[in-house]
């Protein structure tokens, strides 16, 4: 009889990688080492890992072919540095690759992935049950061009992928850690943009959303600096149009101010994006969306 960890230890609390349910054993790296894993804050918190019912079925019956099986590093959401993903094998053909940095619940991915066939897709996430669902609702449509990944992005875009491979990063309402001494784990900082910029093919696009005022003149402010990128929409949507004008104005999420906003550059919303119902609860909040879209150089 196979033995499986006990519910309240630490290995229960894993993403299931073998057959019994527990996690695939850590592989030593040269990072490991040298000991610099996670020498920065990460910028997300793990949440309940543990799956039941239909998540549980799901991830059971169709992980092995739709979660990329990965090396790990340190932990459960690290990825060797040796590995590298290999698209065209994993979908069995050659076409555009679209990776969603922060999937959750999968409702994005999904819904792209059923509107462009002729694109593939992978879907990075940290948090278990949400991967579980999006694997649910990728059965559910027949798709077969979506693959997820459970990983710490810096370090999907940092080795996994492979340089200038892929079409589109998006990275849409990331935690905005609003408050000051959480800035620091925001993941769309300077360091950041040269990842994003490592995978993109050359005129490829980042694509940024967030409903936090603060984090997006932070997400403006990293992608205008990078020397790698454009900004699309550069000098577009200043003054009584800009979205952070309006956001001034009314003080939902920041201190209330008649100052326009001057610098502008903000995109119109991406209509690939669906109306997720994070979103619609942002706009019932009176919270304002900010798009924003960067070009690689």
């Amino acid at each position: 009889m196979t033995e499986h960890p006990a519910p309240d230890s630490p290995q229960a609390d894993k993403a299931p990688r073998t057959q019994d349910g527990t996690a695939r054993p850590i592989t030593p790296g040269s990072q490991a080492a040298q000991g610099t894993y996670r020498a920065q804050p990460v910028s997300f918190v793990r949440r309940g890992t543990r799956l039941q019912g239909r998540r549980q079925k799901a991830w059971d019956d169709h992980s092995a072919t739709l979660a990329v099986d990965i090396p790990r590093h340190i932990s459960d959401t690290s990825v060797h540095p040796d590995y590298v993903f290999d698209a065209a094998a994993e979908f069995g053909r050659v076409a555009p690759l679209v990776v969603e940095i922060g999937s959750g619940l999968g409702d994005a991915v999904v819904h792209a992935a059923k509107e462009n066939p002729g694109k593939d897709f992978l879907a990075v996430e940290v948090y278990t049950p949400g991967l579980a669902q999006t694997i649910q609702k990728i059965v559910s449509a027949e798709l077969r061009n979506v693959r997820v990944v459970q990983a710490n992005a810096p370090e999907v875009l940092g080795t996994m992928l492979p340089a200038g491979s892929v079409s589109e990063v998006w990275v849409f309402f990331p935690d905005p850690w609003h408050k000051t001494k959480h800035n620091k784990r925001r993941m769309v900082k300077d360091t950041f943009a040269p990842l994003v910029a490592r995978v993109l093919a050359p005129g490829g696009l980042w694509r940024l959303a967030t409903d936090w005022s603060g984090y997006a003149e932070q997400m403006r402010a990293v992608g205008v600096a990078s020397p790698d990128f454009d900004n699309m929409h550069d000098g577009e949507r200043t003054g009584s149009a800009s979205p952070l004008t309006q956001a001034r104005l009314t003080g939902v999420d920041c201190e209330q101010s008649d100052e326009p906003d001057a610098g502008g550059g903000w995109a119109p919303r991406f209509d690939g994006r669906i109306l997720t119902s994070f979103e619609n609860k942002a706009h019932k909040a009176g919270r304002v969306i900010f798009d924003l879209t960067f070009r690689r150089k």
